[in-house]
């Protein structure tokens, strides 16, 4: 397809591969130009999801997790669905929490797909064929 660039990235969930993750991703939205604020976006979305998964979808073990990258330069979109086998889990059926109690008062945890689901444009789960697939989209174009 012209205009759309796809790309995947298979490895081991662990978060020391975290920057290996976060190179993969930078290339492409440099590559595209992608305005900096809204990369930053998607930097902090990005580990969020990816550090999630290492710590918890296979624990106490591990497994791979594969990202696959989409980029739609026509529409300046990036797509990113981070794919594992691990346990089944849809973070989006999370609670959310209440931002409006001081830190201390706060639950622990959540705060972080909280923050994914509020600055990506798309955030969607689904377990097919025994894999969670967590998929998030930025349009980053003046479009």
């Amino acid at each position: 397809m012209c205009g759309i660039d796809i790309d995947e990235l298979e490895l081991e969930a662990e978060v020391e591969n975290l920057p290996t993750v976060q190179l993969f991703v930078d290339k492409h939205l440099n590559d595209a130009k992608c305005p900096s604020k809204i990369q930053k976006q998607i930097n902090v979305a990005v580990e969020e999801i990816f550090v999630n998964i290492a710590s918890y979808a296979y624990a106490p073990a591990t497994g791979m997790v594969i990202l696959k990258l989409e980029m739609n330069r026509e529409l300046d979109k990036i797509s990113l669905s981070f794919i594992d086998k691990g346990i089944p889990y849809d973070p989006l059926k999370n609670k959310e929490p209440d931002i409006t109690l001081p830190a201390e008062e706060r639950e622990i945890g959540g705060l972080g797909i909280f923050l994914v689901k509020q600055t990506m444009d798309e955030v969607h789960y689904e377990h097919k064929d025994g894999q969670n697939i967590l998929t998030i989209a930025k349009a980053f174009g003046i479009k």
